[in-house]
């Protein structure tokens, strides 16, 4: 081609040079791009500005940590030298950096972060990583770096939201600034939890291989390694079989990074480990108990009682806190296995890969820790005949037959959605007495369980709910709670001193007051079982717990007298209106505050006052704290002697014929006093009652009050709990009897205080006339005494008549 041709083919149609407008309007799309690129980044760049100086400041102050040292805890103790818990454990056996052995810190490394003293906190390249694996479904290394995990652990709660990550970030940063490496690393392996109440690599490897970790072995390291990510789900104790396959995984990774050799490798993973069988630790469930000691010592001594190294023991007996809290829980899952099945406890995606299964069952389970003997499980597969469950070991647990009646309507077609048991479905599980496995649930209702000596007041047991992890607040000293019937004999006690006795008649006849007499709501009281039966003898109303001889009791005491003698035992007069309702415990109380109460009685009218910590010892053995022997003397004294007595007597009634003749009947023994409690619409179920050593009060209700059942009472739902408390607590004990005191006498079988004792003669009713009795009536034991008073006698004369 010539040239002017190849100049024309450049050219337009019209021989014009071309345009350069589509240059210009790429150079210009090019500077558009960088100037949005370029604001961006410092749009950018002034949030990250802006965030850092809000919450920057807000960051909690980490140079402390550079002086990190170990701090003694605070140790609980019973009376027999159990220990109970520790507080600050997490601080106990810190190595420093230079004595941790370099198999341990490479195990560490080589799982958690094998670019540790490379980036400076936050691993983008990991995190990357992290993210591709998750979407191709392989191993994840992790996204979380350990100045991460420091930061998380040591300064921020578990919450998951973007804020705190944002924190989390934030506070990686300024720990990497503020600390050196080894400082990170040094902190975060003597504070990461590692199961069995063991905190650090240093106690966890006493713990599970009873040896200092200096002497650890590769095999050794790497199954301690394998606990940070789930304590429980690779815990070699419990769960050995997921403990080995996370071991031989970290031993992998030690020769992928280059720790080891791979003669060193194959060495470990053929090394026979010697596991400890158990914790080291003889675990008493006191755990309500421990919180109470850690408040005191925390009011006394501040945050320094988490260091100073302060030993407490308790007036508990550790054998009595385990009866105490089997029996209640024993009895709390009696009474659940009567209700309904609520349904599983959540639902999760069971991936096909096997790996991905394994790891959401992990995450799940951990969300839903077992409870006690209450263990959860994540389902495999449902039909009506069979469920196949697993739990963080992997092994598949079959439940068949009765196992599954309780779940029985969650196993149709017809379930609803979110009470159906299907695969993914979270379950709880518990073994029978038959050793086979059964579905259940975690119970709703609430119980407490409070045990004293009557005769020091020192708390011998106490078990504040059916779980402290669950639900961490302590019904035996915090629940208010109307006693129902429970109440009743110190109703009975002020009656005493008005001249009432075992044998008095009184009548069991309908009654009603007018909004008028009652300052309220007419009122027309009932007996339980809503039946009448007559006159009855005191002893045998009070057996039957007949709630219109109770009232009448009250008529003749009078509210206000009653309402100033119930603080003799302990009770506060604004928590019980001076009312005829009083008679009916229609006041509250605390389980605590009845076993006080009924500690009078039972050693014979003195005032205990329940005490839990008998001494304070400061690590160096100096005594900070000892508790005064209780030493029963007359400013003690709350009632008269021959009053308990009689009390004493009218409640042994009733556990050998009354609510209560269950007690007497299964523990056979005759030394049982006690009384049943059943409040209205049967929503407080309550049983108290002692040995002369020994008092022990039972409740069982809602949080949120609410119904029971028609047919659950103190007698059924809190008297068994009691009776097996009893049962262990009393194995030992010899029966013993009150003595007589002075001024008790005893006429036709019938106990009265002397002044009080049966007239003669049945010529009239008159307040000048012989006190109404007879043969026959002595013969039966149903005297009614003659009043000290005038005033006194027509009340009674009132009792009797109506």
């Amino acid at each position: 081609m010539r040239k002017t041709d190849q100049a024309r083919a450049h050219q337009g149609d019209d021989g014009a040079p071309p345009s350069p407008g589509w240059l210009a309007w790429l150079v210009r799309m090019v500077a558009w791009a960088l100037g949005l690129g370029l604001a961006g980044a410092l749009a950018l760049l002034m949030g990250v500005a802006v965030a850092l100086a809000v919450a920057y400041p807000n960051l909690p102050e980490v140079s402390g940590l550079a002086d990190y040292r170990p701090k003694l805890p605070l140790r609980v103790y019973t009376s027999d030298g159990v220990l109970i818990s520790e507080f600050g454990e997490e601080r106990r056996n810190m190595l420093p950096f230079k004595d941790i052995p370099e198999v341990m810190k490479n195990a560490v490394l080589a799982i958690e972060d094998s670019r540790f003293f490379e980036h400076s906190g936050v691993d983008y390249r990991g995190m990357l990583r992290a993210a591709l694996a998750n979407l191709g479904r392989s191993k994840s290394q992790g996204a979380s770096t350990i100045t991460m995990q420091v930061a998380r652990n040591v300064y921020l709660s578990a919450e998951k939201s973007y804020t705190r990550k944002i924190y989390e970030v934030l506070l990686t940063f300024k720990l990497e600034y503020s600390l050196t490496k080894e400082q990170i690393l040094e902190i975060y392996m003597n504070q990461i939890f590692l199961g069995q109440r063991a905190y650090g690599f240093s106690t966890a490897a006493l713990t599970y291989f009873d040896k200092p970790l200096k002497d650890v072995t590769i095999a050794e390291a790497a199954m301690l390694a394998g606990l940070p990510k789930a304590p429980s789900a690779f815990n070699p104790i419990s769960n050995p079989k997921r403990a080995r396959i996370r071991q031989l995984y970290i031993i992998d990774r030690m020769l992928e990074n280059g720790f080891i050799s791979g003669d060193e490798a194959q060495l470990a993973k053929s090394e026979t480990l010697k596991i400890r069988s158990q914790s080291r630790e003889n675990l008493v469930h006191a755990e309500f108990v421990a919180e109470m000691v850690r408040q005191a010592m925390v009011a006394q001594y501040g945050d320094e009682a988490y260091t100073r190294g302060l030993t407490v023991t308790t007036s508990l007996v550790s054998s009595d806190q385990q009866a105490a809290y089997k029996a209640l829980r024993d009895g709390v899952m009696a009474y659940d296995a009567r209700q309904r099945y609520r349904g599983p406890e959540a639902f999760v995606e069971l991936p096909a890969n096997k790996q991905a299964r394994d790891e959401a069952i992990d995450e799940i389970l951990s969300e839903h820790p077992d409870n006690g003997d209450l263990l959860s499980a994540v389902v495999l597969s449902a039909s009506t005949s069979k469920v196949v469950a697993v739990r963080q070991d992997g092994e598949p647990i079959e439940i068949v037959g009765n196992g599954l009646r309780a779940a029985a309507p969650s196993l149709t077609s017809k379930a609803k959605p979110e009470m159906m048991i299907r695969a993914g479905a979270v379950i709880r599980l518990v073994k029978g007495d038959d050793k086979a496995w059964r579905i259940s649930q975690v119970p709703e209702v609430e119980s407490a369980f409070v045990a004293m000596d009557p005769r020091s007041g020192g708390i011998r047991a106490l078990v504040g709910g059916f779980d402290f992890q669950k639900n961490k607040f302590n019904h035996a000293s915090q629940a208010w709670r109307q006693p129902g019937s429970s109440f009743k004999p110190f109703i009975y006690s002020a009656a005493l001193e008005k001249g009432l006795s075992p044998a008095t008649v009184v009548n069991d006849a309908p009654m009603y007051f007018s909004a008028g007499e009652t300052g309220g709501k007419s009122w027309e009281p009932k007996n339980y079982d809503g039946r009448f039966e007559g006159p009855m003898s005191v002893r045998r109303a009070l057996a039957k717990s007949k709630n219109l001889v109770s009232v009448r009791v009250m008529q003749l005491v009078g509210p206000a007298n009653a309402q100033s003698w119930i603080t003799r035992f302990g009770f506060q007069a604004d928590r019980h209106p001076p009312y005829l309702t009083m008679a009916l415990g229609a006041g509250t109380v605390t389980p605590l505050q009845m076993a006080a109460g009924y500690s009078v009685f039972a050693n014979g009218g003195y005032r205990a006052s329940p005490s839990l910590i008998t001494r304070v010892v400061e690590q160096r053995g100096k005594v900070l704290f000892e508790a005064p022997k209780t030493v029963m003397t007359p400013e003690n004294r709350a009632i008269d002697e021959r009053n308990a007595f009689v009390v004493n007597s009218l409640l042994q009634e009733v556990t050998r014929t009354g609510t209560a003749a269950r007690a007497q009947a299964k523990l056979k023994r005759r030394d049982l006093f006690g009384k049943t409690g059943t409040t209205n619409d049967s929503v407080d179920a309550w049983f108290v009652g002692y040995q002369p050593t020994l008092v022990a009060a039972a409740w069982v209700g809602y949080d949120v009050p609410r119904n029971l059942g028609s047919r659950e009472t103190g007698g059924g739902l809190s008297l068994p709990i009691w009776i097996d408390f009893m049962s262990q607590a009393l194995k030992d004990v010899p029966v013993a009897d009150y003595k007589v005191p002075p001024g008790i006498i005893r006429v036709g079988g019938e106990w009265y205080f002397q002044e009080y004792g049966p007239g003669h003669g049945v010529s009239g009713l008159g307040l000048d006339d012989p006190w109404p009795g007879s043969a026959e009536e002595e013969a039966n034991g149903f005297i009614a005494p003659p009043p000290a008073t005038v005033e006194d006698r027509r009340s009674i004369l009132d009792l009797f008549r109506n």
